[in-house]
């Protein structure tokens, strides 16, 4: 690795303060003074990525219509749709992150941004489901790019004090989006055709461009070594063949095929060389050492567990409220405001109760109300209250927000700041991967589930069509539309089959959920752990510190 140039040398470990690491340097007083700014740039950013999906979740029976309503999008279609995005967006994000660390953070968010931009006004001209499924993956491609930069560059303009704050309210951005994503997307599918609800981006990306350049200092590490093409590749084709290998068995219902099995077994495979590899390099793209901690292993499992536990309830619970409850999209998006409005007000004030009780028994507690939520899915029917289900939602976002902050802020401290897009890229890696299984298990639980239920209800189906009608409630519901009156009882047993399959679904969930306490109950620090820090203004004045050289103009 080539030694670093006088004026990017780290100062000396014995300069170094207790408590304060000698690569974290004090920001240029530039960027410090205008961090909270750098900070509504970087949330308007993250805004868009996860807004997008958030409005594809209750636009997903409307594309399934067939047209000119929609574009009569199946429902293995459909996952595809969402996958196909997941899938490029797992791929990348390592290697994202690693250019971001090299390259400069500013120029790969605004990298990503445009892609996103111009995938988003492609897919909302889609006239087909193909032409979807492509266009989500160009709009993959570019998020991959911008979210593990916006977490590093918050990292770069934040001192070590203030990142937890920052993280909590970068973390409720997320919130944020959760609430605007389908409400949003009610109002466009009201008024307008589906493709709206991509080409929206188009005007946030414009913005986001202007702000960033305007605003977003650069940072990159100082002294990045030299480049691990091995590592980058392993990395790469070991996550597209696991997330695939994921998606295939959730679009199928099942584990055992041959496909399937080849795919998952062959990622495992080559993510485990990427391991070794990285162990043995001198130069690697990632330190496996740092796995060794007990806190940053046990942040990465629980962002994993808990994007597990939630994604596929996300996934089925548009089909609840639209298909059974008969809500239209607006008001499905209006009953998953609560979940955005507790994850926008507890997730910034996340630290003052870290501070008090430890991360600990903040994540245990947030671990055990998202598992609470998801449990009480089992309890829903077709006349649950309005108000129950608004305060389930509420219950998983306040758990939702003593969680994400807290194992963030583990992962992201636990590397020293040039790092941050490679730490970043981990959190999010394991959060995407974790959520594609989740939609492939739950997914296929459910689908299997509802199979089972319905089969005996498909006497009145011409023979023809039994197979389909099987596949979803959304296609036993399009069957019983044409046999007309003589379909009112099909509708009835859709109903039903579906709910059962909703309650087995929603506790296997809350069971990972449960997992995920025990891995935070366990290895998570405690109170006591809690790393203590000199105040900035005791800090003394060092020129290393003034240099600043991981984060420039």
């Amino acid at each position: 690795m080539p030694s670093p140039s006088p004026s990017s040398a780290p100062p000396p470990p014995s300069s170094t303060p207790p408590g304060v690491r000698a690569t974290e340097r004090r920001v240029p007083e530039a960027v410090h003074r205008r961090r909270w700014a750098i900070l509504g740039v970087l949330m308007f950013s993250l805004l868009i990525v996860v807004l997008d999906n958030s409005i594809l979740n209750v636009a997903v029976k409307t594309i399934a219509s067939p047209e000119p309503v929609g574009i009569g999008a199946t429902q293995s279609e459909l996952e595809w749709a969402i996958n196909s995005y997941t899938l490029v967006f797992a791929g990348l994000l390592f290697t994202s992150g690693l250019l971001g660390d090299r390259v400069g953070r500013k120029k790969v968010l605004l990298f990503g941004i445009v892609v996103f931009g111009i995938g988003s006004a492609l897919a909302a001209m889609s006239g087909s489901p193909g032409e979807l499924i492509t266009y989500r993956a160009v709009m993959g491609f570019g998020a991959a790019f911008v979210m593990p930069a916006t977490l590093a560059v918050l990292m770069n303009v934040f001192e070590r004090e203030e990142q937890p704050k920052a993280i909590g309210i970068w973390a409720g951005s997320v919130g944020l989006a959760i609430a605007i994503g389908p409400i949003t997307g009610g109002v466009l599918l009201e008024h307008f055709w589906w493709g709206s609800i991509f080409l929206v981006n188009v005007p946030v990306v414009i913005v986001a461009l202007i702000a960033m350049v305007l605003l977003v200092p650069d940072s990159r590490d100082p002294n990045p070594g030299r480049v691990d093409p091995v590592g980058v590749l392993l990395s790469i084709v070991g996550l597209v063949l696991l997330v695939y290998g994921i998606i295939r068995a959730g679009e199928l219902a099942d584990f055992t095929d041959t496909t399937v099995l080849a795919s998952i077994i062959g990622g495992l495979a080559v993510l485990a060389a990427f391991v070794v590899h990285e162990k043995r390099s001198d130069h690697p793209s990632m330190d496996m050492s740092y796995f060794k901690k007990p806190a940053f292993s046990a942040a990465v499992a629980a962002i994993a567990l808990v994007f597990f536990a939630l994604m596929g309830v996300t996934f089925f619970s548009a089909f609840y409220l639209q298909s059974v409850r008969g809500y239209s999209a607006l008001d499905s998006g209006l009953l998953i405001v609560p979940l955005a409005v507790a994850q926008m007000v507890f997730a910034p004030r996340a630290r003052l109760v870290v501070d008090r009780f430890g991360a600990r028994a903040v994540c245990t507690g947030g671990m055990l109300l998202v598992a609470a939520g998801l449990a009480a899915f089992a309890l829903f029917d077709a006349t649950t209250p309005v108000w129950v289900l608004c305060l389930v939602f509420f219950v998983q976002g306040t758990g939702m927000a003593h969680i994400m902050p807290p194992v963030t802020v583990a992962v992201m401290q636990a590397l020293p700041r040039e790092k941050a897009g490679s730490g970043s890229a981990v959190n999010n890696t394991f959060r995407q991967v974790g959520g594609a299984l989740g939609i492939a298990v739950l997914g296929s639980l459910l689908s299997t589930t509802y199979r089972g239920e319905i089969e005996g209800h498909l006497g009145a189906v011409p023979a023809a069509a039994r197979d389909t009608a099987g596949e979803s409630i959304e296609a036993t519901m399009a069957v019983a539309e044409k046999l007309g009156p003589a379909g009112a009882p099909l509708v009835s047993s859709a109903n039903d089959a579906f709910l059962t399959a909703m309650h087995v679904t929603a506790l296997g969930s809350a069971a990972v959920a449960l997992i995920g306490t025990v891995v935070v109950a366990l290895f998570m620090p405690g109170r006591t752990a809690a790393p203590e820090r000199p105040a900035p203004k005791e800090r003394p004045e060092r020129p290393a510190e003034a240099a600043a050289p991981a984060v420039h103009e």
